[in-house]
């Protein structure tokens, strides 16, 4: 479960679309369910969940219902012990989040599986309906994006 809400948190930029779509990715799910016809359920119900956040988006293309994500609620805090090591760890997770939103959706959504999910580039293939090399392809430029969209928002800030 905490994977399917990560996965649509990241695809929907807001909470309650995500757990909107997790309930009905589960929903459908349950009713079709078939343990003898399911080789991975995890990828299975991924894909439901992928399916039920793009249904969700193009549904709600209004941009005034996009709440932006809130660390401190939802992340850990940081055990800094310094004032100034907290400020610098969530001005790095801030910068990181917003180079991973700005990153085009099909390149988001195969870097969160991937490296947030810790999915297998098969298992990514199957839950994004993609072949294996366009999952590689993609994540190579997606991990190129990002690195590019950091090191320009350190050379700004620096």
């Amino acid at each position: 479960m905490d994977d399917a809400y990560t996965l649509a948190r990241y695809l929907l930029h807001h909470e309650h679309d995500a757990q909107d779509a997790v309930q009905e990715a589960c929903l459908r799910a349950f009713r079709h369910y078939d343990p003898y016809a399911i080789l991975d359920p995890r990828a299975w119900l991924l894909t439901i969940v992928r399916h039920c956040c793009y249904t969700s988006a193009t549904r709600r293309r209004d941009a005034s219902q996009t709440v932006e994500y809130d660390e401190e609620m939802h992340g850990r805090a940081d055990d800094a012990s310094s004032a100034e090591a907290l400020v610098n760890a969530r001005s790095a997770r801030d910068e990181l989040r917003v180079a991973l939103d700005a990153l085009p959706p099909d390149y988001r959504e195969v870097l969160v599986l991937r490296e947030i999910q810790q999915l297998s580039y098969r298992e990514i293939s199957r839950v994004a309906g993609i072949p294996m090399g366009t999952v590689m392809s993609r994540l190579a430029r997606a991990r190129e994006r990002l690195r590019d969209a950091l090191r320009d928002a350190s050379g700004a800030a620096g």
